[in-house]
This record gives structure tokens, C-alpha cells and sequence, in this order.
């Protein structure tokens, strides 16, 4: 019975916790990005951001591994990601606040009303908040069941004797981290702390370790998030284990000290004595310890967030792993919002992937080995990125997805094959002519390349418009790719010109040639009209939702 019991209290209370964060998440998740620009600008108000969303959303790990995605992207440098992550862990303390009164004879009640609200409203927002009170009260529901069922364990001497054992500091704080490792939630961790400690199970010394354990624990979530990042982004996830780890050590020594300020700050019940009054007490007393060290541990090291970044950047670049994609972390799927954003984040990869690719077109080219690998493999890396956007997509469109975030992904998805398609042309069409270039081994003149330059030159830049247009969600810009139509195709018009005078010309292969530069010509067109299109759809999200085609020549 106590097994079922505790087990079943787990499990409600995990669940709830779940279904609240991801409710909040979703109700906060369109702003959170916003929120954390726009206030790291230096290392406090980063830290209050950071502390504001992690109150919100209820996970350290969370803003962490959305952190480490805006350092991979470029939007946040190192240091001001280092105050989000202290911030972060003020943020938690606001469950075990919540935790620690005495609220469960409402855990029904939050159910009820939630359950209500999810069910008879049909705004999404409102079934959110509704998802959000449910969640809430299977939290204090599972607190209830877990309460009574380990009751009888006073009695019992091998849990006493383990509980113990907790009076050792290193023990206590191995154990959750460890704990907070497999569960993924310091919230989780001290909740169920205090839950034990209001049976009178765990002293206050002891359940100050655990609590220290569990800000510990994250390091696994922010590590996973940083694999197949670049370096920086595997830098701000060791900010986070390095803080946490830190600020574990600081206390160690100094727990019986922190114990004895937060009795003289906690209410007490002098009525009561031994288990009885331990049962009463030292919940209020592990929530405010827990606030207590956060918040210390930020006002310390606030103060060397510079040592502290020339630290973590001497982590050698073994550590990065190199991958496609690189910001689509599954972590994001349980919030839409965050999820569609991740993929415009990935669009700016892909379109930066199409553009190198590019780059090594500047044809004509006599063809040598060099500019066919680089072309082959930059549409391999195109088409790995592509097919990993579209699964991704697939898996958000699964859930259920605003109206707006839908339109603005299918947009991103009509993008995506765009630009995919941009570099199969490029493979194709101008991959081919390096090719033929190279077996007919032919040689273009300075003539000849002088007047390629400029049709080159153009498309190019339209194509790197145009994927900076999809990462930015900028219509001003897609419109300037959209108007560079006239302007290019009086480029090709006149380039073409020229090359039929040419062609009159006496000498070496000239037909041969003349076919091959046409071929360019050919493929530089397809691939600005690709471009056009991928600005089209971002040009159109102020309209219809896009809805694609296969790509052909306008």
C-alpha cells in the first residue's frame, strides 16, 4: 500500500508538473525570446530576465537550453547568457514557495475548475489556463497521496536509517542531483523534498543539501541541448554546470550556518515538539533556504561573469560537435511557439548553407576538382538540413498549433523547399556545366568572367536576401528580393546579347562554349526565380497562408 501509494503520488505530482509547465510554456512561450533580448543587456537585467521566464515557465532547464540555442544562433553573446543562467535558478524557487504552504486540501478544487475551463471553452488560451490550474492541482493532489502513504514510514526503521543517512551533506547532495538527473526537474526534486520533510522525515540540514543536489542535477539537460552545436553554445551549457556546481561548493561547508539563519527568518511553532513540530516547520524552512542560497549565489557571482566567461571559453573545441541541423532540439516540441521559432532559426541555417554553396559557383570556372567538391558537398549539407526542417515541421503540425504559428511554419516549409531546391539547381545545372568545363577542358577568359560577375553578383545577393528575409520574418526585405526582377533580367537579357555577338567570332570550341555559357545563364535565372519564390512566401504571411508549388522558371 505504501509502495502504490507513493508510487501513484509520483506519479500525479510528475504529471502535473508536466502538464503545468508545458501549459504556462505555451501561454508564454511567443514572448519569451523577446523577453530575454530585450533585457540582457548588461549582467543584472540579464539575470532578472532570466529569473522573470524561468518564474514563468517553471524549468531552469528550460531557459537554459533556450539560451544555449540563442548563443548557437548568434543573438546573445556568452556573457550575457552567463547572467540568464544565474537568474535561472532564482526563478525555481518560486515552485518550492508555492510547495511549502499548506495547499492541498485545494488540489481538487484546482482540478475541478481546470478541467472545467479546458473542456467547455473553446478559445485556446482560456483551455491553457485551464491545462495550467489542472496541472497545478494534480501537483498538490500528488503532494496529498504522497504524504499520506509514506505516514506509516515513521515507523519504519530501514527508511529512518536512510533518511539518516541524508544528515551527510555529501550523500544528501549526490543523491539529488542524481535524482534530478533522471526526473529533469529541480522543481520536481525539492518538491518532493518538502513533501518528505513535512511528514518529519528530513531535517532542514538535510533537506538544504538535497536542494543543493538538485540545482546540480540540471547539468545533463543544458549538456544534451549544446551537442552538435558550435563551441560557443557548448560554452553557455558549462555555465550552467559550472555555476551550479560552484554554488554547491560555497554552501557545503556553511549549511549549518544557512540552517540556523533561515530558522531565526521562518515562522515557527513553539506549541509543538519533536516530529510533530519538525513536520510543521521545516517545509516554510526549506523553501526559504532554497530562495536564500539562489539569490545568494547570484549576488556573488554576478561580479566575475567576465572571469567567468574567459574560464569557460578555454573549453577546447574537441567538445563541439559538429552537426545538421543544428537548432532543432526535440526539448522545443512541447512548446509549439518555441518549436516554430526554432525553425525559423534553422531556415537562417539553411539559407547561410545555400548561400556558401553558391559562392562556389563563380562561373564560368575552368572546372577544377575543387569547386566540384564544394559544390557536391554544400548540397548534400542543404538537402541533410531540408529533410531534417520538414520531419521537424511534421512533428510540431502534429501538436496542436495555433492558427498563426501554422500559417507562419507552412510559409517556412514553402521556403525550405525553395531553397532546397536552389541547391539542387545548383548541383544540377551549374554543378554540370563545371563539369563538361572540365572534360572539354576549357579555360574561361578574363573577358568572360568580367561578364558574368555582375549577373553572378546579383543573384547572389538575392539569394542571401532572401534567406535573411525567412530567419528575420522581414517583408521589407523579401520585397527588395521580389523588385530585383527587372534589374536582373536586363542583366541576362545583356548578357546574353553579348555572348550571341561572340559567338560569331572566330575561334576554339565556340559553339561549345556558347551552349555551356547559355547553361549558366539558364541556371542563374532558375535559381533567382527560386529565390524570388522563397521571398514570396515570406511576402504573402501578411496575406493568405502559402501554399506551394514545384519550382519552375517565372
Amino acid at each position: 500500500t505504501i509502495v502504490v501509494g507513493l508510487l501513484g503520488g509520483l506519479a500525479l505530482f510528475l504529471f502535473g508538473m508536466e502538464q503545468m509547465t508545458d501549459a504556462l510554456k505555451a501561454v508564454a512561450g511567443g514572448g519569451m525570446r523577446k523577453t530575454l533580448n530585450r533585457l540582457a543587456t548588461n549582467r543584472f537585467t540579464a539575470a532578472l530576465s532570466g529569473a522573470f521566464v524561468t518564474s514563468v515557465i517553471q524549468s531552469s532547464s528550460v531557459t537554459t537550453v533556450l539560451v544555449v540555442g540563442f548563443v548557437s544562433a548568434g543573438l546573445m553573446t556568452l556573457s550575457q547568457s552567463i547572467g540568464i543562467i544565474m537568474g535561472a535558478n532564482v526563478g525555481t524557487t518560486i515552485t518550492a514557495q508555492i510547495i511549502a504552504f499548506k495547499v492541498t486540501k485545494y488540489a481538487l478544487v484546482l482540478v475541478a475548475v481546470g478541467f472545467g475551463l479546458m473542456f467547455t471553452q473553446k478559445r485556446d488560451r482560456i483551455q491553457r489556463y485551464g491545462a495550467m490550474l489542472m496541472g497545478l492541482g494534480l501537483i498538490f493532489f500528488g503532494m496529498s497521496l504522497m504524504s499520506d502513504a509514506t505516514s506509516p514510514l515513521r515507523d519504519f526503521q530501514p527508511f529512518i536509517d536512510a533518511m539518516e543517512s541524508m544528515r551527510n551533506p555529501l550523500w544528501a547532495i549526490l543523491g539529488g542531483a542524481a535524482f534530478t538527473a533522471v526526473v529533469q526537474s529541480s522543481s520536481v526534486t525539492t518538491g518532493i523534498v518538502i513533501v518528505l520533510s513535512g511528514q518529519g522525515f528530513i531535517t532542514l540540514e538535510a533537506g538544504i543539501a538535497l536542494t543543493l543536489g538538485a540545482n546540480v542535477g540540471t547539468w545533463d539537460t543544458a549538456l544534451l541541448a549544446a551537442l552538435g552545436k558550435p563551441r560557443v553554445a557548448v560554452q553557455a551549457a558549462a555555465v550552467h554546470v559550472v555555476f551550479n556546481v560552484l554554488g554547491a561548493l560555497v554552501w557545503v561547508g556553511l549549511i549549518g550556518s544557512l540552517a540556523d539563519v533561515v530558522r531565526q527568518i521562518s515562522p515557527a511553532s513553539p506549541e509543538l515538539a519533536g516530529a510533530a513540530r519538525l513536520a510543521a516547520e521545516t517545509p516554510r524552512q526549506i523553501a526559504n533556504a532554497h530562495t536564500l542560497f539562489n539569490v545568494a549565489n547570484v549576488a556573488l557571482f554576478i561580479w566575475f561573469t567576465g572571469p567567468l566567461a574567459k574560464l569557460i571559453s578555454r573549453i577546447p573545441e574537441v567538445f563541439s560537435i559538429v552537426s545538421k541541423p543544428k537548432y532543432l532540439d526535440d526539448v522545443y516540441l512541447k512548446t509549439p511557439a518555441l518549436a516554430v521559432d526554432r525553425v525559423r532559426m534553422e531556415m537562417g541555417h539553411l539559407g547561410g548553407l545555400v548561400v556558401e554553396t553558391f559562392n562556389a559557383t563563380e562561373v564560368p570556372k575552368t572546372g577544377e576538382r575543387s569547386t566540384l567538391v564544394r559544390i557536391t558537398r554544400g548540397a548534400e549539407d542543404v538537402d541533410a538540413v531540408y529533410h531534417g526542417i520538414v520531419d521537424y515541421a511534421r512533428r510540431i503540425l502534429a501538436a496542436d498549433l495555433p492558427p498563426r504559428e501554422t500559417k507562419l511554419l507552412e510559409g517556412m516549409l514553402g521556403a525550405a523547399n525553395h531553397l532546397q531546391a536552389i541547391g539542387e539547381t545548383i548541383q544540377v545545372n551549374i554543378g554540370t556545366v563545371a563539369r563538361q568545363w572540365r572534360q572539354e577542358g576549357l579555360a574561361a577568359s578574363e573577358q568572360t568572367r568580367s561578364m558574368f560577375a555582375g549577373l553572378h553578383e546579383s543573384v547572389r545577393f538575392a539569394v542571401e536576401r532572401a534567406a535573411t528575409a525567412v530567419e528575420q520574418e522581414d517583408q521589407d526585405v523579401a520585397l527588395e528580393v521580389i523588385e530585383m526582377k527587372r534589374g536582373i533580367n536586363e542583366q541576362a537579357d545583356e548578357l546574353t546579347t553579348r555572348l550571341g555577338e561572340r559567338l560569331t567570332a572566330e575561334g576554339p570550341s565556340r559553339v561549345s562554349v556558347y551552349r555551356l555559357e547559355m547553361d549558366v545563364i539558364e541556371g542563374l535565372m532558375r535559381i533567382y526565380y527560386l529565390a524570388k519564390r522563397v521571398a514570396k512566401t515570406v511576402a504573402d504571411q501578411a496575406e493568405e497562408p502559402v501554399v506551394t508549388a514545384p519550382a519552375e522558371v517565372a
